[in-house]
């Protein structure tokens, strides 16, 4: 659900985006009074709240908030202590988030609280630093998009930028230095109130559980100087503000021109579309990255001819192929194979045999709202292949779910009596749309 933004902080953002577009180099000292407005902070909440997460360290959920403490009375703790210089974050709280390859990325969980006081800075800040962000970055911010991300790509694949560095960073937000990055939001915020409770907030305990339960501190405090917890509210515009110098020395220093290398990056994802040599806009980004404190993962990061083979950004797999009624090149862009794989598996998880004792309407429910995700994003370009296969493991999959349910162990039985139009009709399952919209890609060939 999208909030409006109220108009007198809608006023505030736009006067510092203008400020901070009208004079590059002027630096905001008076900011830390907007973050404790009561407006602001009650917007705050209710984008907050609109996200939903769970608890942090302290256990405290959005009901117990509203319920037993009331929305007003914690806004105004949360505004005193803002005001007093009394504030002082909680531990950030740590699950670990299984990955497709079996690996798990941990993931921060700030306190209601703390989230709370994060968005509010943010809701202050993030004009000031979008003024300024390239217009090659696109995650994380307002009126951006992954899919717009996707179209600059297939727009510089059509140009013939069809040489890719598929770049991947070691460990991004736990790399981050915590010096330099404060130095970066400095070149615009000197307001110190605003940079004593980032630090804060970048130094915040980082608590994870044993297998059985037991709290420990696993990262993070007082003598930690690098990263940034995934998760928090203000992670994503700090990490987005520091890529940002890689952003920012590519047009201050016109090397799309100078090395035919268009860079494309949603947060710490990024390509590099080169229409000549490599080598130079790869030397480049190695040499940005290391004035940065980062590096490559080289075991990730590859070089791509897009006519040769696809590369994977954003969940998509992309490529050149040829039309087969014009036979011009254009952009090919569908799910990756991982991205179907999860789908796949996701569905395999929620029609389990052993949810037959679940009711059926709820099966269905949380299927419809994977495939409702998932169709949501990927309805897009040339992805109707992949969306008909979705739809189709999605129907086989309930129906096999019905078969243990009422115990028909025959597939051609299941089949009479769970056509597909009676999963739709009686059942209530998603229809996946089958056809994507194609956009430019099938215009341009």
């Amino acid at each position: 659900m999208l909030l409006t933004t109220p108009e007198e902080i809608r006023t505030l953002q736009r006067k510092l985006y203008t400020k901070a577009k009208q004079e590059p180099a002027y630096r905001f000292y008076a900011l830390y009074d907007k973050v404790w407005r009561a407006d602001t902070l009650m917007f705050a909440y209710r984008l907050v709240r609109a996200n939903k997460g769970s608890p942090g360290v302290d256990g405290m959920d959005f009901e117990d908030i509203e319920q037993k403490t009331g929305i007003e009375t914690f806004l105004s703790e949360l505004a005193q202590d803002l005001k007093g210089r009394t504030y002082h974050p909680s531990p950030v709280r740590r699950v670990m988030i299984p990955k497709a390859d079996g690996t798990e990325r941990p993931l921060g969980i700030p306190t209601i609280r703390d989230r709370v006081a994060q968005m509010a800075l943010k809701l202050v800040i993030e004009p000031i630093f979008e003024a300024d962000f390239c217009p090659s970055s696109y995650g994380f911010r307002p009126k951006k998009s992954a899919h717009d991300a996707v179209d600059e790509i297939a727009n510089a694949l059509h140009l013939g930028y069809i040489k890719v560095i598929d770049a991947d960073l070691s460990k991004y937000f736990d790399s981050i230095p915590h010096a330099k990055l404060l130095a970066v939001v400095a070149e615009r915020v000197v307001d110190g109130a605003v940079l004593h409770i980032i630090k804060q907030w970048l130094k915040a305990p980082v608590i994870g559980e044993d297998k059985d339960g037991t709290r420990k501190n696993v990262g993070g405090g007082k003598a930690n100087s690098r990263g940034t917890p995934q998760g928090g509210v203000i992670s994503p515009l700090l990490s987005n503000c520091y890529l940002h110098l890689l952003d920012r020395i590519w047009v201050r220093h016109q090397l799309s021109g100078k090395l035919k290398a268009r860079i494309v990056r949603y947060a710490d994802d990024f390509v590099v579309l080169c229409a000549g040599a490599v080598d130079a806009p790869l030397a480049t980004v190695r040499h940005v990255l290391g004035r940065l404190d980062l590096t490559l993962n080289e075991s990730k990061t590859r070089i791509v001819d897009a006519r040769q083979e696809s590369f994977n950004f954003l969940g998509f797999s992309i490529r050149m192929s040829k039309s087969w009624t014009s036979g011009k090149s254009y952009p090919h862009i569908c799910p990756a194979p991982k991205s179907l794989a999860k789908i796949k598996d996701r569905m395999k998880q929620q029609t389990d045999r052993r949810l037959t004792p679940v009711p059926l309407v709820d099966v269905v429910k949380n299927m419809n709202a994977s495939l409702r995700g998932w169709s949501g994003y990927f309805h897009y370009r040339n992805s109707s292949k992949a969306l008909g296969k979705v739809k189709a493991y999605a129907e086989e999959r309930l129906r096999t779910h019905l078969m243990k349910r009422h115990k028909v162990s025959d597939r051609g039985t299941a089949s009479k009596r769970f056509p597909r139009q009676t999963l739709y009709a009686t059942y209530g399952l998603y229809k996946v749309p089958i056809t994507a919209g194609w956009k430019t890609a099938h215009a341009l060939a």
